[in-house]
């Protein structure tokens, strides 16, 4: 069987990998880099808490010895505090986690190195794709210039891509849709461990809104809002925004602090017009740029991860209709825009400065919370996205379908859940391995060992609905979920995605929903060509973001 062809070896590019070769499915990852990973502390990424657990799951140690969850969330506008929150790991608004992008990518470089499915092939540069009916062929130039055939291949090589160019794709979007002056360095603030957004600091030339983040060792990143055009950035004007700014939340008092990396980020809002040609998908930066007021482009990439893994998966192990691997640029490339469209619809009225927004009453703390959404992953600029148009949704509401606290198409929360291997656990640690999820509401059964009830009540019944399934599944039991009644059954993806909720045990409706997750039975040339282009007509439809 041929692997699936993994161009570039950046965290999307890793991370896919992994998560492949978790279920089952080899890789070939071209590098055209040396495989080592440049210590840039000034350069880093926020995920949000389920793309933080993702990438736990795939064996990033990282992120425990490298990364920071925030302890709080603090804006002051002026010398005003506008918000606090503080975020916790049980309840309330969990902490995203802020890592050097270097030493993200090291740690998944680091789970690569025990997978004997996958295959990193460093100094390789893409230069040919050739695509048939059963599979894709690529060349690389380099040392070890070579022919690569593969089963699919998805091009993970970053905003210039290559395999996006080989097809022929527009890239179109906005340039420089914010500019910061970027630096890590060590020092003590007032506020340990927590996220700083000062917007309109009162100290002369601060500009309009500088952000201070943690990272451990006493580490911080302060990123300054530039001008959209002009300011040269020097390394004297630099330093003099370091020391004025701690200076400023000091008590005019300049702590020491230590620089460590400078840098300016330039961020562009661009989406790809097509992310599948055939057997060719594209991903993360490859696909869309993002990030200004608070979006997070990694985060992002690896979220197509999530939803483009088990599609590749299932389609390798055992074909597929074109449903299914179209799902991918319907999905996802409608998040991503809606997401886009939402930065895109706030930078006017947050970046516009004066006018009439001014003498809006209650203006600045509506700006301030929509900034703080993004950046703490809530809203529309920041929130996990919904599918709930997907080509994958099941039929129409049948007689057994019901509503519970998750709506169809968004992700689930994260419940505790009894296993079939009698072993407790949170239901987002039964994601990304390539089964649909059956869970069961049993309130009481927390009290029980599993091997007395799992032969009581609906639970034979359940399960053998669930080995009927047309695709693996497996069969977990909670005590509750929100705004779920006793003996609902909940059918989720593998990407933590509701599909649907039932009452009670509903095998024909059951099988019928999963069928629909699956996108259909392989092959059908002709439902199969319908479909597709069904998809594409409706990603199509999504708004451009110029």
């Amino acid at each position: 069987m041929d692997p699936v062809i993994i161009v570039g070896a950046g965290p999307v590019g890793l991370a896919l990998s992994l998560s492949l070769a978790a279920q089952g499915v080899p890789t070939v990852v071209l590098d055209e880099g040396d495989g080592k990973e440049e210590p840039r502390p000034a350069r880093t990424v926020v995920l949000r808490p389920d793309m933080a657990a993702m990438v736990e799951r795939l064996g990033c140690a990282t992120l425990r010895d490298e990364g920071v969850r925030w302890a709080g969330w603090r804006s002051l506008r002026r010398k005003q505090q506008m918000r606090h929150i503080e975020l916790t790991g049980d309840g309330g608004t969990l902490a995203p986690l802020h890592i050097p992008q270097h030493a993200l990518a090291r740690g998944l470089r680091a789970a690569i190195a025990g997978q004997d499915l996958i295959q990193l092939i460093t100094e390789s540069r893409l230069d040919t794709i050739e695509q048939g009916d059963d599979g894709v062929v690529a060349h690389t130039r380099g040392p070890g210039a070579n022919w690569w055939r593969g089963s699919h291949l998805v091009g993970c090589d970053g905003a210039r891509s290559t395999v996006r160019k080989l097809l022929g794709i527009r890239f179109p979007g906005r340039t420089a849709v914010e500019r910061h002056a970027v630096a890590a360095l060590r020092t003590e603030l007032p506020w340990p461990g927590e996220v700083l957004l000062h917007r309109q600091p009162p100290w002369r030339g601060s500009g309009e809104e500088i952000t201070a983040r943690p990272l451990p060792d006493g580490v911080w990143r302060i990123d300054w809002l530039l001008p959209p055009r002009g300011e040269l950035v020097t390394p004297e004007t630099l330093v003099s925004r370091v020391r004025d700014t701690l200076a400023g939340w000091c008590d005019d008092s300049t702590p020491q602090y230590e620089l460590i990396d400078t840098g300016v980020h330039t961020l562009h809002h661009r989406l790809a017009r097509r992310w599948r040609v055939d057997r060719v998908f594209l991903a993360g930066d490859a696909a869309h740029l993002l990030g200004a007021v608070g979006t997070q482009g990694v985060d992002e990439g690896l979220r197509d991860v999530d939803n483009l893994a088990w599609k590749l998966a299932l389609a390798w192990h055992h074909g597929s209709s074109e449903t299914l691997l179209d799902s991918y640029q319907s999905e996802r490339r409608s998040a991503v825009a809606s997401r886009l469209r939402a930065a895109d619809q706030s930078l006017p009225v947050l970046r516009g400065g004066g006018g009439l927004r001014t003498y809006i009453p209650g203006s600045a703390r509506g700006y301030d919370a929509l900034l703080t959404d993004g950046h703490l992953g809530r809203g529309p600029l920041g929130a996990p996205p919904a599918y709930p148009h997907s080509p994958l949704a099941p039929p129409a509401a049948g007689e057994g379908r019901i509503a519970v606290g998750t709506a169809d198409g968004a992700p689930v929360d994260d419940v505790r859940v009894s296993a079939p291997d009698d072993t407790t656990v949170r239901l987002r640690d039964r994601l990304g391995r390539g089964r649909l999820l059956v869970v069961l509401v049993a309130p009481g059964t927390g009290v029980w060992d599993r091997r007395h009830w799992k032969s009581a009540g609906v639970m034979p019944q359940l399960a053998e609905a669930v080995d009927a399934l047309p695709v693996r599944a497996e069969l977990l039991v909670t005590e509750a979920y929100p705004g779920a009644a006793a003996h609902s059954v909940l059918l989720v993806r593998p990407d933590g995605h509701l599909v649907a909720a039932f009452s009670g045990v509903r095998p024909a409706e059951l099988y019928a929903a999963a069928d629909a997750a699956r996108g259909g039975a392989a092959g059908g040339s002709g439902a199969r060509s319908e479909a597709r282009s069904g998809a594409l007509r409706d990603s199509d439809r999504t708004a451009d973001v110029n």
